[in-house]
């Protein structure tokens, strides 16, 4: 039964509605930081900086919330580059959204939401994190059953064909 669920096509139904969620999520939330000047403005890279020094703040005591190598990761690679990161945040985030949503590059587009989740989990952020990234593993242990509804169909239906060359004789 459980194999069927990642497998069958009968269940592309329940992967679709697991996809608008997962990419409704992920959309809006890109969209509500677009425009926004910390985000993508003037001053873009002041949300990500002040996240970022949070999280660090958060590798001290007898049992940190995030874990020191992650901290010391987040000092010389991501707060130097806040501003980039900003705007990988924001355009990662509606691009993960709308490909979830269209069924375009469904696995790909999953693992890159999982990879962002991971991110703000590492950093010591819960909220729904958790739960988005439970959503994504599962949506890409489905693999092409979860991209059924959506581009990936047509797009294999294409590929396919593009394999099938005719012999002559």
């Amino acid at each position: 039964m459980l194999k069927g669920f990642f497998t069958d096509t009968k269940f592309s139904g329940v992967w679709l509605a697991l996809r608008l969620i997962l990419g409704w999520q992920w959309l809006s939330s890109g969209l509500g930081k677009l425009g926004n000047p910390v985000w993508t403005g003037d001053k873009a890279g002041v949300a990500v900086n002040g996240f970022l020094q949070g999280a660090v703040a958060k590798a001290t005591g007898d049992i940190p919330a995030v874990k020191p190598t992650y901290a010391a990761l987040l000092e010389a690679v991501a707060i130097p580059n806040a501003t980039l990161f900003s705007y990988l945040i924001v355009f990662g985030e509606i691009l993960v959204g709308l490909a979830l949503i269209l069924g375009f590059t469904t696995t790909f587009a999953a693992l890159m939401g999982a990879f962002m989740n991971f991110n703000f989990m590492a950093a010591g952020s819960s909220s729904s994190n958790p739960y988005m990234f439970t959503i994504a593993i599962l949506i890409i242990a489905a693999g092409p059953i979860a991209g059924h509804y959506g581009i990936d169909r047509f797009i294999r239906k294409y590929r396919s064909k593009e394999k099938e060359v005719p012999q002559t004789a």
